[in-house]
């Protein structure tokens, strides 16, 4: 059986879901992705990433039912409880610790570590059960499978961590059992499938009849828009269908939600501030229902009509007649208990979204590369306002794909991730990394202010040594190492501190531009051979996490393989 089982869960600002595969290890993979949402009237492949808490903090519903329960809530219910949603964009540019929080839609708190385990182990408890389903009742546990966590490829090394601390704080793996969770970055997955998909598995003509795989030398991009992030990869095709990325990963925080914000900013505008708030507060539920319309809605390329809840109108009513409001603002009209909104308006809430993905697109299509083709992927991109503009913008330099499914994409190439981790067989590395060492103090080239003493002689501190430059390949199990000797005859224990930059050739750690990410220790028990004694570090930093292990060779003991990125705070 071994890892040909494989759960692939994708964590989504907006929806998450999962996919799976029992396939045997030589077989083609399949993945099956449930639907969501039936006894709800919907059915979808994911579903909102809301997770519903009671006032002790206790799990009480996820996803549609989640919602749901929020919205039959009165309007004191609802102020006791906590709703969570759009919560995975707390781990977005953050260095992170283990006790950050995250605030509930009523403003209460709570440990963002608890709402994330708590989503991971109700996705986990529901990929459990749909399978045994499908297998006549056959019991599963966790650890018959391997899991693959997508996270954005734009993530510090701490919120990957972090998502590490959370699966296995909801039972998808234990300590012992680390190499059971593989975190697969998400335009990666969506490339991995995408690269197999037949031309008749896009929304776009002309794209020939063989698959991307089968054409090595092709160069493409693939432009993950979710909901919080945008998150973009460039891979070229080699042979035997491995990937190489080209590009270091890159992105912003502009997804399909910066969108939504701006339609909220915009009914504040209407309605006047203290109104809308007030709304918000009393009505939280019936606010859910009119965001949840809109992200329909902001798929088409058209004038649309919002139904206006009862609740708002009866505010806005008691203040004045409620057409008095629209004569304040462009492109937004009263009709009969509806919010008219003009093509041009909806078209102007996407306008600061589309302008950073524009700029991040173009920034990649300067350099020396022979891109042929950008694939959109994510949620965001079954909007036509998004197609649109990207095929107006770059269609004539690139052919623009979508694959018909552009929300799977990414949760079957995990899947397919699990099992060949090898796929992406080489990365870019996105910083220059080194360690703090001290080197015998030179005065022709260190600087005085780091000289320090000990009894074996004079040193220099803090000295940067590099690891792996800022864009330089790195093959996907390629082992570095370097060796390392203590700075005393009787020391028993080193610290290994990483740090990392955008620079190239810095000298010291303390200089502008160094960031700390992680540290950990190795003892030297056995002092014989005084200061002749070796330390070997390993470090692979081609894979989606950096791996290090640290061996004092004398004593064969091994430091943490572990590098704790998250910050103490």
């Amino acid at each position: 059986m071994g890892d040909s089982f494989i759960i692939a869960i994708d964590f989504g600002t907006a929806y998450s879901g999962y996919a799976f595969s029992l396939s045997p290890r030589e077989a083609q993979i399949q993945p099956t992705v449930p639907s969501w949402g039936k006894e709800n009237g919907f059915e979808t492949l994911k579903t909102p990433t809301c997770i519903l808490f009671d006032e002790n903090e206790e799990f009480l519903k996820f996803g549609y039912d989640a919602k749901m329960a929020y919205t039959r809530m009165g309007s004191e219910e609802a102020k006791k409880n906590y709703l969570f949603e759009n919560f995975k964009m707390a781990l977005y540019g953050k260095q992170l610790s283990k006790n950050v929080t995250i605030a509930a839609i009523n403003g209460k708190s709570m440990s963002a570590l608890k709402v994330i385990a708590g989503t991971l182990r109700y996705l986990k408890e529901h990929a459990l059960k749909t399978i045994s389903d499908k297998t006549a009742g056959k019991k599963y546990i966790a650890s018959d499978f391997t899991w693959v966590l997508t996270v954005p490829a734009i993530w510090d090394p701490s919120a990957k961590q972090f998502m590490r601390e959370a699966a296995t704080e909801a039972g998808i793996v234990t300590e012992h059992k680390a190499d059971k969770l593989v975190i697969a970055l998400e335009p990666e997955a969506a490339s991995v499938w995408c690269k197999k998909l037949p031309s008749d598995g896009f929304r776009a003509e002309n794209v020939g009849q063989n698959t991307l795989e089968q054409a090595p030398g092709t160069q493409y991009i693939v432009l993950d828009c979710g909901g919080g992030t945008i998150d973009i990869t460039v891979h070229e095709v080699l042979g035997g269908g491995a990937l190489k990325e080209l590009h270091k990963a890159s992105g912003n925080d502009l997804g399909g939600q910066n969108v939504d914000k701006k339609f909220k900013s915009f009914l504040k505008e209407i309605f006047s501030d203290d109104l809308w708030d007030e709304y918000v507060r009393s009505y939280p539920s019936e606010f859910q229902k009119m965001m949840y319309s809109f992200t329909v809605l902001k798929c088409v390329e058209e004038d649309v009509e919002i139904t206006c809840s009862f609740n708002l109108g009866a505010l806005a009513q008691k203040r004045q007649n409620i057409e008095m409001f629209f004569q304040r603002v462009q492109g937004a009209s009263w009709d009969e208990g509806a919010i008219k909104i003009s093509k041009e308006k909806m078209k102007s809430f996407f306008d600061e979204s589309l302008s950073g993905i524009t700029k991040n697109l173009r920034e990649i299509l300067k350099k020396d590369l022979r891109i042929e083709y950008i694939v959109l992927v994510g949620g965001y991109a079954s909007s036509q306002i998004l197609r649109r503009h990207i095929n107006r913008q770059f269609g004539s330099q690139c052919k623009v794909l979508c694959p018909l499914n552009a929300q799977e994409a990414i949760m079957k190439g995990a899947v397919m991730f699990g099992r060949h981790p090898e796929v992406v067989a080489s990365r870019k590395s996105a910083f220059t990394y080194g360690i703090s060492v001290s080197q015998r103090f030179d005065e022709s080239r260190h600087k005085a202010e780091n000289k320090f003493s000990n009894k074996e002689g004079d040193w220099c501190r803090d000295v940067f040594n590099k690891l792996v430059e800022i864009d330089q390949n790195v093959g996907w199990n390629e082992p570095k190492e370097h060796i390392f000797s203590p700075i005393e005859a009787d020391q028993t224990l080193v610290t290994f501190s990483f740090y990392r930059t955008e620079r190239k050739d810095p000298k010291y750690v303390d200089e502008w531009g160094m960031d700390p990410v992680g540290s950990f220790e190795v003892s030297m028990p056995d002092t014989k051979r005084g200061m002749a004694r070796e330390i070997k570090l390993e470090i692979k930093f081609g894979s989606t996490e950096i791996q290090a292990t640290a061996t004092d060779v004398d004593s064969n003991s091994t430091g943490s393989i572990k590098i704790d990125f998250m910050s103490k705070a």
